[in-house]
């Protein structure tokens, strides 16, 4: 039997994770477009509405299906717009340890969405799923992501050397690929300790346990 992730919503204060609908395609195809995604992600560009499409209605729910990880869609709650996306993937069950990835729409930047959405997620997995490790890779030009992992609680694990292949804009405003590094970050049950707690003193959000 195959080991899955429950099919489930996570709230914040001012967050909803939940599963991709179709409601969310069109915003989610102006999300992946940015320039930021598109230099620091592996997703097709352009984006295409038959790319967001085969996401929402099969690579999504198939990801939870297969038990290689869970994608949850990151919703303002006040508006009901789509905001980001965090994913686990390459999960190990036995080890009990899974990758995260999130994304940022950049509607939403600046409003530390990233981090109270991953750290939501990362509490769920820690408490209720019993996991003992996450693990994220960020580019290492890609200052905003390692500031979300540090924020989290990650700590520092090192350098995959040239491990990864980013895009960079070209002066006739195409794309052309650039090898880089993947700094690796860990994070553990006990590295959680406080992080919430020191949020909410700095005038931040401070709970993340509404699960369903």
């Amino acid at each position: 039997m195959v080991s899955t992730f429950p099919n489930i919503s996570i709230s914040t204060e001012r967050l909803v994770l939940r599963p991709f609908e179709p409601a969310d395609i069109p915003a989610h195809i102006e999300m992946m477009n940015d320039e930021m995604v598109t230099a620091w992600t592996s997703v097709p560009h352009p984006y295409t509405r038959e790319d967001a499409e085969r996401w929402v209605g099969s690579i999504a729910p198939a990801e939870r299906l297969q038990g290689h990880g869970i994608a949850f869609a990151v919703i303002e709650f006040l508006t009901q717009r789509l905001v980001g996306v965090v994913r686990l993937r390459r999960t190990n069950w036995h080890a009990l340890a899974t990758e995260a990835a999130y994304v940022t729409a950049p509607w939403a930047r600046g409003e530390g969405y990233a981090t109270e959405s991953a750290l939501a997620v990362a509490q769920w997995l820690f408490r209720d799923q019993k996991f003992e490790r996450i693990e994220v890779r960020t580019p290492a030009d890609n200052t905003a992501s390692q500031q979300v992992a540090q924020k989290i609680g990650c700590i520092s694990e090192g350098v995959l050397r040239n491990a990864w292949i980013a895009r960079t804009q070209t002066e006739d405003g195409g794309w052309t690929d650039i090898r880089t590094d993947l700094l690796v970050w860990s994070l553990l049950p006990e590295d959680l300790e406080g992080i919430a707690e020191q949020m909410a003193d700095a005038g931040g959000y401070a709970s993340f346990t509404d699960w369903n």
